[in-house]
């Protein structure tokens, strides 16, 4: 709070002034580049931004250019270590974990972009965001201080307790919209930098279209938590929750089946030990073996690396010509055998001759008593109230039922179907 009532003061207009404020754009401390007549719109949709998560432990910070020249370590994904302070964070503001670990294994084919519509969509926002000049770092803080105001400015205005009125109320309603294009400007000079991201997750599961999609939700994200009174350049912050959200989208979204981002880490630690012992003892390590180098059971690891599998299709075609689908050799084990149904359709012709001998009331009480009809059986106290009579006569005929078909010339032949 006392960061906010700071900036409230040195970003907020006199009383004088506020009215002036409302017809002319408020101008930057420092001069700025032209800015292009029909800036593009920011391309994502109104969605919720990434989980936060506790701040990772980094390296000390390293300035970077402009847009994208890696200065830093590289991690696991080919992404940036964009370094921190002494509490692990680029700028002293929340920070979102270090992103989850995209699985190793390898993904499924992507969908091609190289021609069609979607490609001269996306080349055609490749060459409106090259059209956005790049900010210089006091324009950057600048526009934080904006952006921080007017954040502030608008959390005050939705105060239920004490709303503020009259003019109190409008020179607020002026830091919100002036913060609200601070924050629009600071985002699209900052679009390259996602699309500079997302080159390095292509080929895992997501589209480019869906990894800047997922960036630039990153990118609104360090825009309302970047603290510019740390001093650090904003794509240091913003490389941060950028690879968050891609790699959260890659975890959540680029298998068929989703697997819990805890168990994705488990399946890239067990992916990793695998191909070391592949490579150190040139055959294929057992489960057991990568089990003790993890201190996990080897029914543990068996059942890792089942998760790890990718879904394949019924419909992928099989063999040398390819005439024939997956699915085409795979047995259905709900279906009857061919012998199963013989042997029914055998045994129901049996029961029926042996009926067909019956009297028409015993042959009643039989079926309902078996549940012969519908495969249903009838209590002895429902069958006496289909034919009126006492639960006892419908037992007496239902035994004397029973000693007929005992010595019935086929009563050898149903015996056989019991065994």
């Amino acid at each position: 709070m006392q960061t906010r009532t700071r900036t409230l003061t040195s970003a907020a207009p006199p009383p004088a002034t506020a009215a002036a404020a409302t017809a002319a754009p408020v101008q930057p401390a420092q001069p700025s580049p032209v800015r292009p007549t029909a800036p593009p719109p920011v391309p994502t949709p109104a969605a919720a931004p990434p989980v936060e998560a506790p701040p990772p432990e980094a390296q000390p910070p390293a300035d970077r250019d402009e847009h994208g020249g890696a200065e830093h370590g590289r991690d696991d994904h080919g992404g940036e270590d964009p370094g921190g302070d002494e509490h692990g964070r680029p700028d002293g503001r929340e920070t979102p974990a270090v992103a989850p670990e995209v699985p190793e294994v390898p993904a499924r084919p992507e969908r091609q972009e190289s021609t069609g519509a979607a490609a001269d969509l996306f080349r055609q926002y490749l060459r409106e965001i090259g059209r956005v000049p790049l900010l210089s770092a006091a324009e950057e803080v600048d526009l934080a201080r904006r952006v921080e105001a007017g954040l502030f400015a608008e959390e005050k205005l939705g105060d239920p307790v004490t709303p503020p009125e009259g003019r109190l109320a409008h020179e607020l309603d002026q830091l919100v919209v002036m913060g609200r294009m601070a924050k629009r400007r600071l985002i699209e000079s900052n679009l390259r930098l996602v699309v500079s991201v997302a080159k390095r997750y292509v080929g895992r599961g997501l589209t480019m279209l869906d990894l800047v999609q997922e960036g630039n939700l990153g990118l609104i994200r360090a825009v309302e938590k970047f603290d510019y009174a740390r001093g650090y350049k904003f794509s240091t912050y913003a490389t941060w929750w950028i690879r968050q959200a891609m790699s959260r989208a890659l975890a959540d979204q680029a298998r068929t089946i989703r697997v819990p981002v805890h168990v994705v880490e488990l399946i890239n630690r067990v992916v990793r030990v695998q191909r070391r012992l592949l490579q150190e003892r040139g055959y294929e390590p057992a489960p057991d073996e990568v089990a003790a180098q993890l201190g996990l059971t080897g029914e543990r690891v068996s059942e890792v690396l089942r998760l790890a599998q990718e879904p394949v299709s019924l419909h992928a075609p099989v063999g040398e010509e390819e005439d024939v689908n997956l699915g085409d050799l795979i047995e259905d084990g709900d279906a009857p055998s061919p012998v199963e149904s013989a042997s029914f359709l055998l045994l129901r012709e049996h029961l029926e001759a042996v009926l067909s001998t019956l009297g028409e009331r015993e042959r009643k009480v039989v079926q309902l008593r078996y549940g012969l009809d519908d495969g249903r059986p009838r209590t002895l106290e429902e069958i006496g109230t289909l034919f009126g009579v006492t639960r006892e006569r419908i037992r007496q005929i239902e035994s004397k039922t029973l000693a007929k078909l005992r010595d019935h010339t086929f009563a050898d032949q149903l015996r056989g179907y019991l065994d």
